[in-house]
């Protein structure tokens, strides 16, 4: 073109190129793969956040050890109750075992829902309860010769196994359904023989 020079001439196409490829640049969407990480990852992470918390909140809260007060167990220390306390399971329906304060009575054993709540106590080595005489009535449960004693104001019962070599005392809840008995009976039956039963004189 008349009137410019060589040099113009040449720089003329590098300007159009850069022009070009500015545009081009600005114009170029960002790739789904771009878009859906992007949009992926806020959303995982709330997933993870949501999750933890509900993690956290049914996580049940570590019940405290229970403290029981020691009651009168002459034969606490003897071989029935030797051989029946390793044997009794950790689980009673919907109780599992507890932790007890120490020092702990001898021969004692808890177990409470994990919420916490009323537990369910064994106690072995007793003496005879002073309401079981002749006249008593009595509850067979799997194999098992029971007596059982409530206390109305504190909603439990208090069931004693009569038929054995030592007494052997199961405190439940009213709430608590037959399941501790049954399972504690079976466990009973599978230690310690049957023997026959003692009770009391009826009263004057």
């Amino acid at each position: 073109m008349p009137g410019t020079s060589p040099d113009e001439e040449a720089e003329a196409p590098a300007d159009a190129t850069e022009t070009s490829d500015d545009t081009e640049t600005e114009r170029r969407p960002y790739s789904p793969a771009l878009i859906a990480t992007a949009v992926a990852l806020p959303v995982a992470l709330l997933v993870g956040v949501v999750v933890a918390a509900v993690i956290v909140l049914r996580a049940p809260a570590e019940r405290e050890p229970l403290a029981l007060g020691p009651v009168p167990a002459p034969a606490a220390e003897g071989p029935a109750c030797s051989a029946l306390l390793p044997a009794l399971p950790a689980e009673l329906g919907d109780f599992t075992r507890s932790t007890l304060v120490e020092p702990a009575p001898p021969a004692t054993a808890a177990w409470q829902r994990p919420e916490g709540g009323d537990p369910v106590v064994l106690r072995c080595g007793l003496d005879r309860p002073l309401e079981f005489n002749r006249a008593s009535p009595l509850q067979v449960v799997n194999d098992v010769q029971w007596f059982e004693v409530r206390d109305e104001s504190a909603a439990t019962a208090t069931w004693f196994a009569v038929d054995r070599e030592t007494y052997i005392a199961l405190t439940v809840p009213d709430d608590s359904g037959p399941t501790p008995l049954q399972v504690v009976s079976d466990t009973i039956t599978a230690q310690l023989p049957a023997q026959p039963i003692d009770p009391g004189e009826l009263p004057n």
